[in-house]
């Protein structure tokens, strides 16, 4: 039998241009700010294939501590792709998704800091209430409650 080597998954990266409008939207949710900091040098440029590059990151992570987003705001090389609007059936990375306990709740609180309904929120075989978002910068976002009635 073949050794696992995959232990989890680390992060999620989403490139961002106002990290302090996404580190809010994502408190909002209910992420915690791990940490923030300057990432330069061409050592970085190695990883990335960018060469010498600026990034400021900012580390997101879940209640549980078991999930984490990695938001990025280029400084150099300046940002030279913008997919933020694409379509959900675009091809590539394109949503995060978060289950929480009361979706209008959350959906009430997001709406405050610029979030918009892509369609509806729709219930998933009395299974969960699903709906996506576009946060800020457009950013899609799918939240998902799980329907008390199926909770075990």
């Amino acid at each position: 039998m073949k050794k696992q080597n995959l232990l989890r998954m680390d992060n999620v990266g989403i490139v961002v241009e106002s990290l302090d409008e996404t580190i809010s939207f994502f408190l909002e949710l209910g992420l915690e700010l791990e940490g923030r900091s300057m990432i330069e040098g061409e050592w970085a440029g190695r990883v990335t294939g960018l060469g010498n590059q600026s990034v400021e990151i900012a580390m997101m992570v879940t209640p549980d501590g078991n999930s984490r987003l990695e938001l990025s705001k280029f400084i150099n090389p300046k940002v030279i792709e913008d997919h933020r609007n694409a379509p959900v059936n675009a091809l590539g990375y394109l949503r995060v998704m978060f289950a929480v306990a009361d979706l209008d709740d959350t959906l009430n609180r997001l709406y405050k800091h610029g979030a918009q309904l892509v369609e509806e929120v729709v219930d998933y075989q009395n299974i969960y209430k699903l709906c996506y978002i576009r946060g800020p910068e457009g950013i899609l976002i799918g939240l998902a409650e799980k329907i008390e009635n199926n909770k075990d």
